[in-house]
């Protein structure tokens, strides 16, 4: 007997012509411009150029555009996948692992040509990446996508009759059994009920931006509040997937190519973070020495 569960209809995919869209791509947009206000605020707080760092997010954009496609191709060679099927731009999956990773290292060349400080501006850059995750996992539970493992929890989602889940959990949809008024799990007489994943990793990343605002307050030096980013969403991308092992995500052994990458990531960002205090602090007096360097390459 299902004592509780939270359900509510996904919003399928909708076709204009020869054009499809989802919510997923929608709030992954709307993400991305928020984080960007945000971190173009903090920036121009501490008097840098915030025309300099609207040209980084422009690049930045298609960085994590081909990152967050690109990424999950290894997965897709491994697992079988022709190679120009893996390489196709409009096929496949997107991973938010791979957007951070293509965004952020094509914004740090874009930061040379247009002469903002690297380390400061990656400090601000974490408030909107964090902003940006919770905006952006928004349309995941709207499509209902990155469900996890079957469980019995009053906070499980429930998977009705009729309802249109996101692509990957075509699966986990009605095919014959109900169970108390739920979808039941493939090849069991239990309910379907299942771990919300894209819902907890919200909530990670929102308690994620409240550390920040109170671990930015103390004597950082410069770099040392990306890297903290870094580890904590690394950790908590690679705690998360325990939850979708089994659940038709690409892996890697026994763990998910996201927990691999996670882990790798938190890892060595928490010794970055310890090396990185080798750096200047960050004091007003040290960004208005960074600001007074000459930038290389005017903003265009």
């Amino acid at each position: 007997m299902v004592l509780a569960s939270i359900s509510y209809p996904p919003i399928p995919i909708w076709e204009a012509g020869p054009l499809r869209f989802s919510l997923h791509g929608v709030f992954a947009a709307l993400g991305f411009l928020a984080g960007g206000w945000l971190a173009t605020k903090i920036l121009e707080r501490r008097g840098f150029s915030g025309e300099a760092f609207q040209a980084v997010l422009s690049w930045a954009l298609v960085g994590s555009i081909l990152g967050a496609r690109y990424f999950t191709t290894p997965a897709a060679l491994l697992g079988g996948t022709p190679f120009l099927e893996a390489l196709n731009p409009l096929r496949g999956n997107f991973s938010i692992m791979g957007g951070f990773a293509g965004g952020i290292l094509v914004g740090i060349w874009r930061m040379r040509k247009v002469g903002l400080p690297i380390l400061a501006t990656l400090d601000a850059a974490t408030f909107g990446l964090a902003l940006g995750t919770i905006v952006g996992r928004v349309g995941d539970l709207a499509i209902v996508e990155h469900l996890g493992r079957a469980t019995t929890v009053a906070w499980g989602y429930g998977v009705r009759p009729g309802y249109d889940l996101a692509p990957q959990h075509n699966g986990l949809e009605c095919s014959s059994a109900v169970v108390d008024g739920l979808c039941a799990v493939p090849g069991s007489t239990d309910p379907g009920i299942y771990h919300h994943v894209a819902a907890y990793d919200l909530l990670g990343a929102a308690i994620l931006m409240l550390v920040l605002y109170q671990v930015v307050k103390r004597n950082l030096h410069y770099g040392q509040l990306f890297w903290f980013w870094v580890a904590w969403y690394g950790f908590q991308r690679f705690t998360l997937d325990f939850m979708r092992i089994g659940n038709g995500d690409a892996t890697l052994g026994s763990i998910t190519w996201n927990q691999t990458t996670g882990l790798i990531a938190g890892i060595a960002a928490l010794g970055l973070f310890v090396w990185f205090s080798r750096k200047p602090l960050v004091t007003a007096e040290n960004d208005a020495a960074l600001r007074a360097a000459p930038a290389p390459v005017p903003v265009g």
